[in-house]
This record gives structure tokens, sequence and C-alpha cells, in this order.
């Protein structure tokens, strides 16, 4: 198999547009009968699923905070073009280095960047931005850059004329464009899966990229992905795992789930929302995503709740992370106050009525549960806690090793918390205290 090439887009900040911009390549690159793929730099559940419907491949979370550079180069592997879509700005990460920023991820894989630039508010002082980050970092070279949100053919001469002399590439200029806004919602973009039209949002941002970028001189800016390690993963937390996946629980990592595929576990997934049956299985797995926007679905099923109480009875393992972790509780008060009835496994009741956001890289350490051991997470939600009671599944820390207070509860077989886990801790992130 001839090995891949790849680019990182990103960014002097967030809200330049990248994702778009990504979208739209990937599409006019597929269209154009061209092998490309995405990634998603850090932690992040819904631009992946757009980077997956605009390519038609798997896009992975290449998070160089949370994965060691041997598990990046392994998921960052494959045939094709990767084009990786940073997070913020370049080099903005988790404090106090900024480790994690789509910088690190240059590093770590050699890759070039191209930088895509807001240009709707500015003139020839696009040059020393572009030069600022092109000196900023000699291990992170900007190899082009895409201008976006360009006004007019007048506008983007005074861009050029001003970057020339900088010598680097600029692959394309593309305009301003009404109807390609993207709906989001308090966790971000609204899901894939959820979007009014996909294909025709799709097929406009490829029809913008395809008119004004350079899609081969793009593509001849990518580099040779390392070679991909034989790396051995964790054990899966059971030989046989029920996976709720719906809208209320679409942020399961795949590279999470693949991995536990990989290594010999079977996967069963199920639907809470249609209200399926509950596989047989050595673990239910609920992942975060929305269940606060279906909560009265959820609390009315005949088999979702019921059949969580009778797997904890026969001793089942049940983990459930974020808004899982919230449908364990005894209760979750949706946004307009009312509360609902959850399966009541967990002294928990928690509310969106007060919002508040809890958001940062999490180091993890259990002493019991399927995430036994030191873990690298995420927290980012916006759910208040009304009452926890029990026993604390993780003790935490944050991105730079300050102890944060215990995260999760146990009872019994059942486990949960707010945090999602990405991957075993790498070397060099603060491990937290194993809870005694």
């Amino acid at each position: 198999m001839t090995p891949g090439r790849g680019l990182i887009l990103a960014a002097p900040s967030s809200g330049a547009g990248k994702t778009t911009v990504t979208l739209g390549l990937l599409r006019a690159l597929r269209d154009r009968g061209m092998a490309v793929r995405g990634a998603k730099s850090g932690p992040d559940y819904i631009d992946p699923r757009f980077h997956e419907a605009a390519s038609g491949q798997p896009c992975p979370n290449l998070d160089a905070w949370a994965m060691s550079p041997a598990r990046l180069a392994q998921l960052a592997a494959g045939p094709g073009l990767l084009l990786a879509e940073g997070a913020m700005g370049l080099f903005d990460g988790a404090p106090p280095e900024g480790r994690g920023a789509s910088a690190d991820l240059a590093r770590h894989l050699g890759l070039p960047v191209v930088l895509v630039v807001d240009a709707r508010s500015m003139s020839q002082s696009v040059a020393p931005l572009v030069a600022g980050f092109a000196c900023y970092d000699p291990d992170v070279e900007i190899a082009g850059v895409i201008l976006n949100r360009v006004g007019s053919a007048r506008h983007e001469a005074m861009l050029r004329r001003a970057l020339a002399p900088l010598g680097l590439p600029v692959l394309g200029a593309l305009p301003r464009a009404a109807g390609i806004a993207q709906p989001s919602r308090h966790l971000g973009l609204v899901q894939a899966g959820e979007h009014d039209d996909l294909e025709a949002f799709l097929g406009t941002a490829a029809q913008l990229a395809a008119a004004h970028v350079d899609l081969d001189a793009l593509a001849a800016l990518a580099r040779p992905l390392p070679a991909a390690p034989d790396l051995a993963l964790p054990p899966p937390p059971a030989q046989v795992i029920a996976l709720a996946e719906d809208r209320a629980f679409a942020f399961a990592y795949p590279h999470m789930i693949e991995g536990w595929r990989a290594a010999g576990a079977e996967i069963r997934p199920f639907s809470p929302l249609a209200d399926d049956p509950l596989p047989e299985a050595g673990m239910i797995f609920l992942p975060g995503g929305y269940p606060e926007l279906h909560a009265a679905t959820l609390a009315a099923g005949r088999n979702f709740l019921p059949g969580l109480r009778a797997a904890a009875a026969r001793g089942t393992a049940i983990h459930g992370e974020c808004g899982g972790y919230m449908v364990l509780g005894d209760g979750l008060v949706d946004a307009g106050g009312t509360r609902h009835a959850m399966a009541g496994l967990l002294r928990l009741e928690t509310s969106f009525a007060a919002r508040r956001l809890h958001l940062g890289y999490r180091s993890l350490a259990a002493a019991e549960g399927p995430f036994a051991g030191h873990w690298a997470g995420h927290e980012f939600h916006y759910a208040t806690t009304l009452r926890a009671e029990g026993r604390p599944l993780f003790a935490a820390a944050d991105a730079e090793g300050a102890a944060l207070p215990p995260m999760g509860l146990c009872e019994g077989a059942v486990t949960g918390s707010f945090a999602h886990v990405i991957a075993p801790l790498p070397e060099g992130v603060p491990k937290a205290d194993r809870p005694v």
C-alpha cells in the first residue's frame, strides 16, 4: 500500500472558517476522484462527523495533549491525502505551554501547515500576521495560505500584493458566501445527522473550494505520513460491549470503540431513543451527547431505563460519560426546568436550568471500574450538579497538574463521570493521585 500524505489546516484564531474550508476541500478533492480523508485536532465530537460526510472516510481525532506520538502516528496512518483540521489558533493549546495545540500535531507528524486567514477585516495587515506565524517556530512550517471571506476581486488583489514579498504560496481566496454558515447549539455545531440539508451545504462548500483554491497546488504541499507503529492498545473493558448510539448518545470516540474491536471485543450498538431492548453484554457503555434534549423520551421508554436497572441488578458493568453519566443518576432537569426521572443507579441530580460551562483537559486516575489506571480525558458541558453522593470514581487534575475535586461516582458495577476518556495518559502529562 502506498503511504499516505498529509497537511494540517490551521488558522490564527478560532472563528476563521477553517471547518467550512476543510469540508469544502475534502468534498472538492473527493469529487475529483482523489483518495482523501479528514482528521480533527483535539477533543471534538462534532466536526469529525462532518469530515466523514464530506470525504466518505472515517475521521479520527488526533489529540496531541492526550495521546502519545506513537498513537497519533497510528491513527493518522492510511492511504491517500489526509487533511487534518486544527482547533482554535495554530499555537493555542492547554496551559501553561500550549501542549496539544495544532502546532504540536504538526511537529509530531512532521506535516506542513496551510494557514487559513479570515481576511474580511484587513488588507495589507495580512502580511505581518502571516509573517509572524511563519517565523514564530522553525519546527512548524507554514507552507501556504488560504484567504477566507474575501470581499471582492480588488480586495483579493490587495491581499495577494501584500503577501507576495513573503514568498509563501497563496493557494486560494474564498469569497464571503451567504448560506453556508452552520447552525449551532450550546456544545458547538449541530450534529451532522441533524443538518437540514447536509449534502447541499457540502456541495456549495465544494463548489467554492474548487472555483477559488488551487487544489493541485494544495495537494502537492503534502508530506508523507509517519509509518504506523506496532502499538499495543489497552485491553477492552469487556468482551461484549453494548453501545448506546443515537442522537442522544453520539459522543463516543471512534478510536476508542475501534480499539476495543481491534482487541477482540464485540460491539453491540442499540438506540435508547428508539427504545431498543438492551443487548446482552459484559458492559453497557453510555457515551455523552444530548440526553437533555431527549429526556422526556428517554424517561418514557419501556426498555431503556428499566433495562439499565435490570442489568445493574444482575451485576453487569455500566459506565456513563457526561450525558450518559447524567442518565445514570436519579434525575435530570432540562433547560425549561422540568425534572425527568432517570435510571436511579447513582445518587446524582443534574440540571440545565442553570447552566455553567465546565471545560478543560483532565488527568484521571481510578482504582476500579472499566477505566482503572491513569487516563487522559476532557470535560466539556454546561450541566450543573445539584447533588452527587457516593464513592468517587476518578481522582482528577487539570492540564497544569493542579488537583481538582474527585470526578464521578461508583455504585457497585455502575460507574460514571463528566469526563470523556481519550487515551492512556501519555508521558509528560502530570498524573492525578489514585483515590483512596
